[in-house]
This record gives C-alpha cells, structure tokens and sequence, in this order.
C-alpha cells in the first residue's frame, strides 16, 4: 500500500485520509479490509492518482476488487497483477495506460470485470483472456489495439458485454462470437474490421446493442439479424454493406434506433420496418436505395429522426408521413421526390423544394 502511495502521487489525491498512518489500514479512505486485516478492496475511482501502478499490488493476495478508473495512471499494467487469483473487477478505464496487456492476467480466474477502456493500450488482444471463463463484462474499447480479434474470446460464455470500439483491430469478425448467447451488449464500432457480418450473431438472442459501424465491413446484411428480437440498437453505418435491407429486420419490435447510412445497400426499402413501433431513429442516408418511400413508414409514430436523403428514392411523398407528429429530424433531399410535404410535420423542409400540402 505504501508503494502504491509513492507510485501514485499519493500527496496529490483528491482524499487520502489516514494514508501511511498509525490507523488500521481498513481506515485509510478507499480501503476495506477483512477480519484479518487483509485487503480485500481497493476503490480509488476519480481521485486525481498519477504515476504508475507498482507491480507490489500483486502481492494483496486477498483482494477482490481493484478500482482505479478514471485518474491519471500512466506507464504499463504490471503483469504482477495476474497473481491477484481472487479478484473480480479490475477497473482501470479512463487512465492514460499504455503497453500490451499483460497474458498473465489470465490467471485472474475469477474475474467478472475487466475494464481498461479508454487508455492508451496496443498490441493485440491477448488470447489468454479466453479462459477467463467467469468474464460477465470485457471492455477495452478506447485504446490502440491491433490485430484480430482472438477466436479464443469464444469461450467467454458468461459474457453479457463485450466492448471493443475505438481501436484498430482488423480482420474478420469472428463467426465463434456467436456462441456467447448471454451477449447483451456487442460493440465494435470505429475498428479496421473487413469482411461478412456473420449470420451466426443472429444467435444472440439476449442481444440488446448491436454496433459494427464505422468499419471496412462488405457483402449483405445478413437475414438472421432479424433473430434478435431483444435488440434496440443496430449500428451498421458507414460500411461497404451492399445489397438489400433484409426485409426480416422488421422483427425486431424492440428496435428504437437502426443506422444503416453510408454503404452500397440497394433496392427498396422494405415496407416491413413499418412493424417497428418502438423506433425513435432510422438513418438510411448516402446508399443506392430506389423506389418509392413506403407509406407503412407512417405508422412509426415514436420516429423522431428519419434520415433518408442521397439516394434514389422516387415518387410522391407518402402523405402517411404526416402521423409522424413527434419528428423532429427528416433529411430527404438528394432523391428524386414529388408531390408535396404532409402539413402536420413540424420539421424545416427549405432545403427540400418542395411544398407543404395544401398551400
């Protein structure tokens, strides 16, 4: 503990009353202690801490939650760290740490949380982290992680988060990723990820958000996506996705926001997202999408954004659209449009040309 307070500026926190004081240590602010005076947690979350992490924290052999998020840590994550076999979190997210992630933290075998998002972290994931059976939540979203993501991660079947945005990982998406079925949240947003989305994530049924956008990701939306009927989120944008919008997306009567902009999708769009009652947001912005606006789009009366412009949509405007009281977002410029604009929507359509119904 000593070590740590030298390490980490200790003079400097926000709040280290009683440190490297005569009081019993489970009365230094931050520390809880057991019967026997051993260490068992360590919450030093947003305390202004600086320096490095000592690798003598590997030696508090009774500790179960480690909490230093959100401070100023630098330097690398100790491997020493991988001898602490009883801890269950590991928050060290928002820091500026940087290095590899050490292997030897997959000794931590019963770890729940491992949270180091938001530092400075590369190299590749290590593939070790796929024993750590017990995992409910991996995020290591925010860093400069390279290379693929590790087929190993399969084995994390306790898994109910898996937060990998904001890095540089490429190659394919795992198709074994669709063997964690507690996944609630899947997030790969912002990576170099090439490739099919695989059909197999439409087995994770408990999915909740869903987030491949901003990625190198090519060839069609795979229809078993519409499996996932728990999910609210499905971020796909800014892809090279081609094809059509599978028309079984309309199954996901949870849904309250779909993001498919900025790909090569084409055809119509399928009258089946009407079915969607829950949406507040659909973008479908900068693709090859033609025909008509289907008039069941006005049945989604909790829409709030509806983005549609550069395509080459065609025809009227629904006048159904008019339900849509509660937009406040509707982009539809860029197509080839007629008719007028239904008179019951309170949305600024200057940039539109045309006019409002019955003026």
């Amino acid at each position: 503990m000593t070590a740590l307070y030298n390490a980490a500026n200790g003079r400097s926190w926000t709040n280290n009353t009683n440190w490297l004081s005569d009081r019993p240590i489970g009365e230094w602010y931050g520390v809880t202690t057991d019967g026997s005076g051993r260490v068992t947690e360590l919450d030093l979350l947003v305390n202004q801490l600086s320096g490095e992490i000592p690798p003598e924290l590997g030696s508090l052999a009774s500790l179960r939650e480690l909490r230093l998020g959100d401070n100023r840590l630098s330097g690398e994550i100790p491997p020493e760290l991988g001898n602490l076999t009883n801890l269950e979190q590991m928050l060290l997210s928002g820091n500026e740490l940087s290095g590899e992630i050490p292997p030897e933290l997959d000794n931590l075998t019963n770890l729940e949380q491992m949270l180091l998002r938001a530092n400075q972290l590369s190299g590749e994931i290590p593939p070790e982290l796929g024993s750590l059976t017990n995992l409910e939540q991996l995020r290591l979203g925010g860093n400069e992680l390279s290379g693929e993501i590790p087929l190993e991660l399969d084995n994390l079947t306790n898994l109910d988060v898996l937060g990998l945005s904001q890095n540089q990982l490429g190659g394919e998406i795992p198709p074994e990723l669709g063997n964690l079925t507690n996944l609630e949240g899947l997030d790969l947003d912002y990576n170099r990820l090439s490739g099919e989305i695989p059909p197999e994530l439409g087995s994770l049924d408990n999915l909740i958000a869903l987030g491949i956008h901003f990625n190198q990701l090519s060839g069609e939306i795979p229809s078993e996506l519409g499996n996932l009927t728990n999910l609210e989120v499905l971020r796909l944008s800014d892809n090279e996705l081609s094809g059509e919008i599978p028309s079984e997306l309309g199954n996901l009567t949870n849904l309250e926001v779909l993001r498919l902009s900025d790909n090569e999708l084409s055809g119509e769009i399928p009258p089946q997202l009407g079915s969607l009652d829950n949406l507040r947001e659909l973008r479908l912005v900068r693709n090859e999408l033609s025909g008509e606006i289907p008039p069941e789009l006005g049945s989604l009366t909790n829409l709030i954004v509806l983005y549609l412009d550069g395509n080459e949509l065609s025809g009227e405007i629904p006048p159904e659209l008019g339900n849509l009281t509660n937009l406040r977002g509707l982009h539809l410029g860029g197509n080839h449009l007629s008719g007028c604009v239904p008179s019951g929507l309170r949305v600024d359509f200057s940039r539109l040309g045309l006019p409002f119904c019955g003026n």
